[in-house]
């Protein structure tokens, strides 16, 4: 029975619609006649996801008794017997209630796949097994329930339900995810716009990634080797030599050309797995490749060629960059270059080749350095070991010469010529096999003490002597020489691996600089960093130090390895190896990364503890609210119904003091109503309409919620006002908070006044205390203190939604008077005149 066809609906969060696309492709099947069943599905109280249900059957819930408590599950033998054409089953990754035959659904809906069901199904991208640490690092949520990846990469097709993270906040807002009761908590840690944002990109880059196994799925399933060019790809090969850094730039220069474009770079090592350039030179290449945005391989082959063609068909590279050919004439005669044998074997992929300072411009064949690879010290070593050596074996030899033929002479000294290889290379080796020949000659070939040969046998074993001392002495040295780099290679990255993995496991900065100094064997090391203040004599702190006397200045260190421009590395002790100084640079990077980690930890401890602070201060405000809502609404009606019974003596004392305290419960009111909507703007969950608005609807709007209130409002508007852009209904809240304010401000003959112009492309709607320019009396207010009135709880939310609508609010006190401008993008840029009337 062939499989049945398993399609997901992954979405980044709870709320995206993801059961909603399920139930509305379980409709589309439907109405062409296909026979789609609802296996199981959670609306979560969501209607229109429960009424997209109606008219598809549903298989009823089993249900089970677990710990006392009744839980209902998927009935799967119920639709294993129904045996629809399409189940539609919701949530993927849920596990199963015990007491069922599988402890996942995702286990039941293979039951169903393997008898041949299409499923329709849905999934959140945090329930992905291999992305569940990475969500809890992002959340702080740890996902309990998880899938397995495999499960989800065999499925047939995979379609993103997406919303941008404003929309789902607005959808959390109206309550269409989650209860009531849920939904502060959700939108202040969960639902925050910077987790959302990142899921939502772990969504699109894990589901690019099955894009492309997609592709290199078909393309190996129909035999397509040639690449195709659904995105560029340029590939660099690197072969250890300086013109490692020309090539990558140039190829960075090609990859900028075309947005999207993938930079790789490809060393080829030998088998035997050692990197012919050098571990400094590769190390340094790659640091700039990653530093452009490309990303190091490396590959084993026999050939360079082979390994080359066959990493470019694998990663489907559409355009290699090659370095021009360092070979001279002589070898390129003998056989045919990189370059020449990479472009006759590409195919459709073109090649780039560069060149470059170190390009071959001369018939010579360059011979490399006598010293590369072994140092000088063994060179000049294994030289004046020869020198010593062959003389002293000459004379053991005279002295058995008796007993051992010509043969054997140059067998032993076949052996000496081998220990010089392996002590400095091929160089001292064909200088000991010459010496040996002619010693070998002079003393023990007849004639004896003559450079002259008269039996042919000995002439050929001499010469054969000559070529297989130069042969085994080339071998052993490479081998002497590859051994070295091995061990060195071992060593080196022991020592790096230890200090990483203690810098992972967070030992402080002296532990690590005591880790460095038994390593190279140093007296004292200390982290120096340069005050960043600029001064005429550069001031250094010592951030951490271990050993005896640790250099409190670079200028005092016998060894410097700099971190960056304001941190740097300094040891005292015996002086350092080339290879030993490269060593020291890497660890001087980890410990930079140390030092930056910890400064980040402490900074996010900080950052944390305030955010937790803020949460908490918010939790506590809004219900605090919540719960002066109610008692203040039920006082104020108290009060009311006490003051229409007083109604008939206005001019007694008590029906002056309960409108007094009307008032004042009026004033609680709306302060804890202009601390919600502070604190649902802060957390980005008040809704927000820019459109053309009229300033006379608004300001009317705002007159009427204003209420009598005993004063009057003097309204200076231009005869022809343009709309602004704004949110009609955050417009009207900010302006009654500004002029409530001004009312409370202002003396009962001297009404606040508003003013709106138009300047530069924006309506400015300026708000005046009725102040006078001058007042003694008036001066000494508490309210006119510089900062109380910008201060206020009114102001502070105007100018939130002011720069919510990308508006701005600023404030000016000029004597007693107050006043505020806020200015809002117009519609229609222009300038009117001033005409006004009084309300």
């Amino acid at each position: 029975m062939a499989r049945g066809r398993l399609r997901i609906y992954l979405g980044a969060a709870p709320g995206v619609g993801k059961t909603y696309a399920m139930l509305a492709e379980g409709q589309r099947l439907r109405s062409r006649g296909a026979d789609a069943v609802v296996g199981f599905v959670e609306p979560h109280g969501r209607r229109p996801t429960a009424a997209l249900a109606e008219g598809l059957e549903t298989i009823p819930r089993r249900t089970l008794s677990h710990r006392g408590a009744l839980f209902t599950e998927m009935d799967l033998d119920a639709l294993l017997a129904r045996r629809p054409q399409v189940a539609l089953v919701d949530e993927l990754a849920h596990s199963n209630v015990p007491g069922t035959r599988n402890g996942k659904r995702w286990q039941d809906v293979e039951e169903l796949l393997a008898v041949g069901m299409d499923v329709v199904t849905t999934l959140n991208v945090q329930h992905l097994e291999s992305l569940n640490d990475v969500v809890r690092q992002i959340t702080g949520v740890s996902q309990r329930e998880t899938l397995p990846d495999e499960v989800a990469r065999r499925a047939d097709q995979i379609e993103l339900v997406d919303l941008p993270p404003e929309v789902l906040r607005r959808r959390m807002v109206h309550g269409d995810i989650y209860p009531p009761d849920r939904i502060e908590s959700a939108l202040t840690h969960y639902f925050r716009v910077g987790n959302l944002t990142a899921l939502r990109e772990i969504a699109l880059l894990w589901l690019a990634d099955r894009v492309e196994e997609g592709l290199q799925r078909y393309r190996a399933e129909h035999g397509i080797v040639a690449p195709w060019e659904t995105r560029e790809r340029i590939m660099v090969s690197l072969s250890g030599g300086p013109e490692g850094e020309t090539l990558i730039r140039r190829a960075a220069r090609i990859s900028a050309r075309t947005p999207g474009t993938e930079l790789l770079a490809l060393h080829v090592v030998s088998e035997d797995g050692l990197t012919a350039g050098g571990p400094a030179v590769l190390d340094a290449q790659r640091t700039l490749l990653e530093s452009l945005g490309g990303s190091y391989h490396q590959a084993t082959g026999e050939d360079v060629v082979d390994a080359l063609l066959q990493f470019a068909e694998t990663e489907n590279v559409t355009q290699i960059v090659l370095g021009a050919s360092r070979r001279g004439r002589l070898a390129a005669l003998l056989r045919a270059g990189v370059g020449k044998r990479t472009i006759r074997g590409s195919g459709p992929i073109d090649v780039h080749i560069v060149t470059h300072e170190e390009a071959a411009g001369s018939a010579v064949l360059r011979l490399p350095h006598p010293s590369r690879g072994t140092g000088p010290r063994r060179y000049w070593a294994a030289l004046v070991g020869a020198v010593v050596l062959l003389p002293v074996l000459t004379i053991l030899l005279t002295a058995l010469r008796g007993n051992l033929g010509f043969s054997s002479d140059l067998v032993i000294y076949l052996l000496a010529v081998v220990v010089v290889a392996l002590v400095g290379g091929l160089y001292p080796a064909l200088f000991a096999a010459v010496a040996a020949a002619l010693l070998a000659d002079y003393y023990f070939a007849a004639p004896v003490h003559s450079l002259v040969m008269e039996r042919p046998d000995e002439i050929t074993a001499l010469v054969v002597f000559v070529a297989a001392a130069a042969l085994v002495g080339r071998a052993a040295g490479a081998a002497a020489q590859r051994t070295r780099q091995a061990v060195r290679a071992t060593s080196e990255a022991r020592a790096l691996s230890r200090l990483a993995a203690a810098v992972m496991r967070g030992q402080d900065l002296t532990a690590l600089l005591e880790q460095i100094r038994e390593n190279f064997g140093l007296s004292a090391i200390s982290l120096l960093e340069r005050d960043p203040e600029v001064s005429p004599v550069p001031r250094w702190y010592v951030v951490a130090s271990a050993g005896e006397r640790p250099p409190e200045k670079p200028y005092e260190a016998d060894v410097e390895s700099p971190v960056d421009d304001n941190l740097t590395l300094a040891a005292r002790g015996s002086g350092l190896s080339a290879e030993d100084q490269r060593v020291l640079a890497a660890c001087a990077a980890e410990l930079g990364l140390a030092h930056a980690r910890g400064r980040i930890a402490g900074r996010s401890g900080g950052v944390d503890t305030f955010a937790d602070a803020e949460r908490t201060r918010a939790s506590l405000l809004l219900a605090a609210g919540r719960d002066l809502r109610a008692p203040l609404h039920t006082a104020e009606e108290a009060l009311v119904r006490l003051q229409c019974r007083r109604a008939g003596l206005p001019g007694s004392e008590e029906a002056q003091l309960l409108g007094a305290a009307r008032a004042a419960v009026h004033r609680a009111a709306q302060l804890v109503t202009d601390l919600d909507d502070v604190s649902r703007l802060h957390a980005g969950a008040l809704d927000l309409y820019l459109r053309p608005v009229d300033l006379n609807e608004v300001l009317g709007a705002a007159l009427d919620d204003l209420g009598p209130g005993g004063h009057s409002i003097v309204l200076h508007l231009p005869e022809q006002l343009p709309d602004v852009i704004a949110d009609a209904a955050l417009l009207t809240r900010a302006l009654t908070a500004l002029g409530a304010d001004a009312l409370r401000h202002s003396p009962p003959d001297r009404p606040p006044v508003f003013t709106a112009e138009v300047r530069a492309g924006h309506l400015r709607i300026r708000v005046e205390d009725g102040m006078p320019d001058r007042g003694p009396e008036l001066s000494t207010a508490a309210s006119r203190v510089p900062g109380t009135r910008a201060d206020s709880l009114a102001l502070r939310l105007s100018r939130d939604l002011a720069e919510a609508m990308d508006g701005t609010l600023e404030t000016t006190t000029e004597g007693p008077a107050f006043s505020v401008m806020l200015s809002l993008p117009s519609s229609a840029p222009g300038a009117g005149a001033t005409s006004g009337r009084a309300e």
